[in-house]
């Protein structure tokens, strides 16, 4: 009996692969819904996961996944039969499941009441509230990162990468085609229909996105992750922040176990030059004007710092991540390269500079090593440049305050 079921799963997953690849080659959308209507009443998550994975599995290119991904929703929509879990969550406040579905209300709703009704207007008052709408839209990268920050490492810990690799693809898309429209709103001469036209994709992306959340990614999530890894979430959460507005209630932080200290504060880590308490050393660490993440050998995130001033998202949650899941698909190979070009010893450090919210950052990696030359890991400083590049004359006095 086992051996038929195990036969039908493996036939159904072969129709849906084939399915999304008739896509791939040229059929179109109602080609797809039709052929999936003659085969399923209803799809699983976990068979949409799967068929994501093996589509990659098989070579087809992340960006080919997720264009197709675009149109999940349509052709599943009305069929995914699991999804009535995610109810039971909704009912406990602050939650990170109910959070997280709320924030999805509010996105929907900022789109029909403050986007929308300026879509169909033309004149430069709908443009400033057309503006000041994809504005406060744009808040959504929270949304989204707390999504590919907290929620993803529990799933790709379980062997699920692709729906994280897919939808984080997907949400670098929306947040650049909302700053373009913001940027096209700004110009002088812009062309108001293109502008709109363009603008009613983008919703459409974000609409598509929180039907994806909603009853594909929540459904994965509610059955792969233990009530231990909720608390996890719902700790790091407020670094990261939320969609317009916090939360007002909280979930149980009374009933959250403290974290255990990593060794005895009492006792002395030994260095080459001297010896400091571990709070000596965690503070001290914390106290550096950058950031520093290592990554062991085999490309695990095995530490960071934590100080006030933080340039990029570093939730603890990325710990133990391989820090090719911690960077958006379209970086990954940049990493990749850096990190190989360190364990084969060609290079001991790599730079990059951007600017970004008014800050010049410097990036830097180096290369560790073992005093026999063996790679150990790589290490990677993150600097705000721009205080030190607008330095002039000198300074030889202690500052009053």
């Amino acid at each position: 009996m086992s051996e038929w079921i195990n036969n039908e799963s493996l036939k159904r997953q072969e129709l849906l692969k084939n399915i999304i690849k008739g896509l791939h080659e040229g059929k179109s959308v109602e080609e797809a819904k039709a052929e999936f209507k003659a085969h399923f009443e209803d799809v699983t998550t976990q068979e949409i996961s799967q068929m994501e994975q093996a589509l990659i599995k098989e070579g087809m290119a992340i960006e080919e996944v997720q264009r197709l991904c675009d149109v999940h929703a349509s052709i599943f929509d009305g069929a995914i039969s699991d999804i009535h879990p995610v109810k039971d969550h909704t009912k406990i406040p602050g939650h990170p499941v109910q959070v997280f579905l709320a924030e999805n209300d509010r996105i929907e709703q900022l789109i029909v009441e403050e986007i929308e009704p300026y879509l169909q207007e033309s004149g430069k008052t709908a443009d400033l509230m057309l503006r000041v709408g994809f504005d406060r839209l744009l808040e959504i990268h929270k949304h989204y990162a707390r999504k590919e920050y907290l929620f993803f490492p529990h799933l790709e810990k379980k062997g699920i990468t692709a729906p994280p690799k897919v939808m984080w693809a997907v949400d670098d898309e929306i947040r650049t085609d909302i700053k373009k429209v913001l940027v096209d709103l700004s110009e002088i001469d812009a062309d108001s229909q293109a502008i709109r036209t363009f603008a009613k994709q983008t919703l459409q992306k974000v609409r598509d996105m929180i039907f994806k959340e909603n009853n594909i990614l929540m459904p994965l999530l509610l059955e792969n992750m233990s009530f231990f890894d909720w608390i996890i979430v719902d700790s790091s959460s407020d670094e990261i922040g939320y969609f317009i507005e916090k939360p007002k209630d909280s979930w149980k932080k009374e009933e959250q176990p403290k974290e255990e200290p990593i060794q005895d504060k009492a006792g002395e880590v030994t260095f080459d030059t001297g010896s400091l308490t571990f709070e000596e050393a965690n503070q001290m660490l914390n106290a550096l004007p950058f950031d520093m993440t290592f990554v062991d050998k085999d490309g695990y995130v095995k530490y960071f710092t934590q100080g006030i001033e933080r340039i990029f998202d570093r939730p603890k949650t990325i710990i133990g991540r391989h820090v090719t899941m911690c960077h958006p698909p379209a970086s990954v190979h940049v990493v990749e390269e850096i990190v190989e070009s360190f364990r084969s010893g060609k290079k001991n450090h790599e730079d990059f500079w951007i600017q970004m919210k008014g800050m010049f950052v410097l990036i830097r990696y180096f290369a560790v090593r073992s005093k026999t030359g063996e790679y150990l890991g790589t290490l990677e400083v993150t600097q705000n440049v721009k205080p030190i590049r607008e330095l002039e004359g000198e300074k030889r006095l202690v500052s009053k305050a």
